[in-house]
Parts: C-alpha cells; structure tokens; sequence
C-alpha cells in the first residue's frame, strides 16, 4: 500500500506543507487541481506553501484538450456523464423516500421491540440502496472502457505518457479539492487510479473523497432544506477503511446524535471520520495514524479522537 496521508481542508488552516516535511518528503511534488476546472491553474499559494516544489498535471486542460482532439471519445464521454447523472437523480429520488421512512420512524414512539426492528430494516434497505448504486454506475464506467477502449485511443495514450513522465521525475502528489466529480473523471481518465500505486499521497476536501473507498456527498443543512446523504460512485480505494467527511464541522450537525450515529452505521464497517481544520490522518502501512482534529463517527451518535485504527 502507498502512504496516504489525508488532510483537514487547507483553505483557513494550511497544513499541508509541515505534515510534508513531518514525513521527510524533501522531493518535488506534482499537484492535481483539476477539481478546480478552469481555475486549475490558480495554485500559487499551494506552489509557495511547498516551497516552489510543485509541478501541475494540468489535468484539466489536458482533457479539454484532449477532447478537442477526439471528437468521437468526447462524445462517448458525454454519453456516459449524461446517464450517470440520470442514475444519480434516480438513485436520489428513491434515497429521499427511504430517508424519509426512517426519519419517521425514529420519531415514533411505542412498542420498543417493533420499532427497533423497523428501524434497522429501514437502515437495512438504504444501505442496500447504496451497493444497488454503486454497482450500477461501476457497470457504467466499465461498459465505456469496454466500448470506447480509451487508453488505446492515441492522443490519450499520448497524454498520459506525458503524465507519466512527470510523475517520474517527483517524490509525491498533492490533490486538492474542488468538484470532486470533475476530479475524479479526470483523475481516472489519464490513469492515475493505477498510477499512484506505491506512491506518497497527500489529499484534502474533495481530493481525500476521490481516494477513498466510495464517494459519499453530505450537507446536512444545504440552502435547499434537509440534506440527505449519498454515495456517487466508487472512489480510487487508496484510503480503505475510510469514509472522510471534509469540512464536518461546517457541512454536519455534529451536535445531532441521531444522524451522526446513523452515518457510522450506514457505512460501517468503514470508519467515518469528520475532518476539521488542521486535521491529519496518515495510513503507513497497514495503520491508520490520526493527528489533532480527526474525530471517529460513533454508532451511538457520539465522536471520539481518532488516534489509532
């Protein structure tokens, strides 16, 4: 397994450079802002705060440009984006019902026998909604590699090429936030899932979502009203073990005993981790090492430092 390290957000409480040098990384590192899209290349704080040692893959622009040169595989590309979004709004309506169901539940008061059987059939069934899903949208990424071949495409076998050479010449990657669906396509696209095998990884906010396991988007109080919790598609699995919640303090109602306890049953047995500012958890090895901020998700809605796991 490669050392990851996953960090708390870095917009307010950069920490990316001293966790850096804890670690002894005294190479060059390449950094990955294609969740930034067209900002992409806005990554002069990021570039100083390593010392002036990053290189930007350029994701990104790499695959507009690459799309510019393949008409027919940016047509499949889009084919594909447009289904998984029909397969996420689907997937959503029927996760709203389900929610729904349990919330109802949980407020119902009688016989304690009944309702606890209810309860867990209810929680039963959104997580058997979950794997329902992502195993549809793993069908679809395979069916697109399987139709349009991609890395035998040659201006993308091309790219990554070029990718690959500059990942030779670093010590480690970066990955920052931003779109953590755009991330991940493009992290995927010019071959990274397999290219950062065996390397030192640092990730934050969207980036430490797209190395996990599964990607789980949550906000339990967005503009819109209730917000309910939900997996988009499998992620890198460079994390195992590992659900994070960035920016938890902003984006969960910690103080909600009820949903913090439902969340650490619902992807048990993963540990949700809610990460704060200046949080810190490094996998070297077969260990998971959390530093100050990182706090364990409890089935009985409580959270604990996350020190060992």
């Amino acid at each position: 397994m490669p050392r990851v390290v996953l960090l708390g957000p870095q917009r307010f409480t950069p920490t990316l450079g001293e966790v850096v040098d804890r670690l002894g990384v005294g190479g060059k590192l390449a950094s990955v802002t294609a969740g930034w899209q067209e900002r992409e290349t806005e990554d002069l704080d990021l570039h100083e705060h390593l010392g002036e040692r990053t290189v930007n893959l350029r994701l990104y622009a790499r695959g507009e440009e690459l799309f510019e040169r393949d008409a027919e595989l940016a047509s499949g590309y889009r084919e594909r984006q447009e289904l998984l979004r029909a397969l996420q709004e689907t997937y959503r309506v029927r996760l709203a019902h389900a929610q729904a169901a349990l919330r109802e539940l949980a407020q119902r008061t009688g016989n304690l026998e009944a309702l606890d059987a209810a309860r867990d059939s209810a929680l039963a069934a959104i997580r058997a909604l979950d794997r329902e899903h992502l195993e549809r949208v793993a069908s679809v990424h395979a069916e697109f590699e399987r139709r349009w071949r991609p890395g035998e495409r040659p201006a993308l076998a091309r790219s990554r090429r070029q990718v690959a050479q500059v990942l030779d010449g670093v010590e480690a990657i970066a990955i920052a936030g931003g779109h953590v669906a755009v991330l991940l396509n493009r992290l995927r696209l010019f071959g990274l899932d397999r290219a950062l095998a065996g390397r030192t990884v640092f990730a934050w906010s969207a980036g430490a979502m797209a190395i996990a396991e599964r990607v789980v988007l949550f906000h339990h109080s967005p503009p819109q009203g209730y917000g309910n919790t939900e997996v988009l598609e499998n992620g890198l699995g460079l994390a195992p073990g590992i659900v994070p919640f960035p920016h938890a303090e902003r984006r969960l109602d910690l103080g909600d005993r009820r949903r913090i306890g439902l969340l650490a049953r619902r992807f048990a047995p993963a540990t949700c981790v809610a990460m704060t500012d200046g949080a810190w958890l490094v996998r070297d090895g077969e260990r998971w090492v959390g530093g100050p901020g990182m706090r364990r998700l409890l089935p009985d809605g409580g959270l604990t430092p996350m020190e060992l796991a």
